[in-house]
This record gives structure tokens, sequence and C-alpha cells, in this order.
């Protein structure tokens, strides 16, 4: 079966389009109560502070734009190594009932040609360990290498706030 789609950078109207991905994303993912996102999140940090950018997925055409089938939000960072920008992917998500139709390719195909006009050094994202089938693309299809070596490391809020006590001035 094979589907029309195209695929667009999102703008501020696509908010709820992209959020309704996102939750999509984290019930595959097992942590639906995770994603605590909202529409004025949304719009104030991606499309007015501009810290990170989304590519959309849609089914049919500009012309006549149907349902949203997937998505790509992505920032850029920096590389020390290299002294180039890299591209880090956030997340990609095609909906179940649009998969193995060519649109995560098709993503993929966007943020090369967006890493390349930023003349990035580098495409990087994770991928959970148990998400067996999203590895096996990564690596079969895109020829993507494992980072061996690596591990991710986080501080959410509570964590960032302690930080303060590390700065020269701290009582």
């Amino acid at each position: 079966m094979s589907i029309q789609y195209y695929i667009r950078p999102a703008t501020v109207n696509d908010v709820d389009a992209l959020l309704q991905l996102v939750i999509g994303l984290a019930t595959y993912e097992k942590e639906p109560e995770s994603a605590k996102a909202t529409p004025e999140l949304f719009t104030e940090n991606i499309f007015e502070k501009g810290y990170a950018h989304a590519l959309l997925a849609f089914q049919g055409t500009p012309e006549a734009p149907g349902a949203p089938l997937g998505m790509a939000l992505y920032f850029f960072n920096f590389s020390t190594w290299t002294g180039r920008p890299g591209l880090y992917l956030e997340d990609l998500f095609v909906k179940p009932e649009a998969r193995n139709m060519g649109i995560g390719k098709a993503l993929f195909a966007e943020l090369g040609k967006i890493a390349q006009e930023r003349n990035c050094g580098r495409l990087d994202w994770s991928v959970l360990t148990w998400n067996e089938p999203s590895i096996a693309f990564y690596e079969n299809v895109l020829s993507a290498k494992r980072m061996d070596g690596w591990m991710g490391m986080r501080l959410t809020e509570e964590g960032i706030e302690n930080l303060k006590k590390f700065a020269p001035n701290a009582n």
C-alpha cells in the first residue's frame, strides 16, 4: 500500500498537529504521562524563541493537505572536535498506520539537506535500546553507526537548580 504525502517545515499553525504526534510518540515509547508539552510551550520555544525546528509529513499534497503522518523535531548544536555545527534529531515519529511507506526515509532526507545547507559535520540522535525496529532501520537502511562507549546523561529541573550550589559565590 502506498500513500501520497508531502513534507514541509512546521509553522505556528501546526502546534496542535505537533502535539498530537508527540503524544503518539510518547505512547509508542510507553510513557504517555511524560509528555508535558503544551501549545503555549511549543509556540514560545519552537516558533518564537527558535530553540528547535520541526518538519511535518502530511497526507495529500500542499494544495490539498490531509492529516499529519509524521514529524522530525531537531535543533542545532556545536562540536568542539569538528569546529562545526551539528544537527541533533530530538524526535522522529511516524504514525503506525503510515510506516513502511517511505515517510521516515523522506524525513531523514530533508534533515540531511538541512544539515548540508548549514554545513553540519554530524547528524546525531538517540534511540531507546528496546526499540529494535527503529535500530534496524537506522543501521540497515541509513547505515547509521552506534555510539558505543557513550552514555546519555541528564539533569531535570531540580538537578539544574542544584547546580547553583557550585557557583563561586554560593553561600
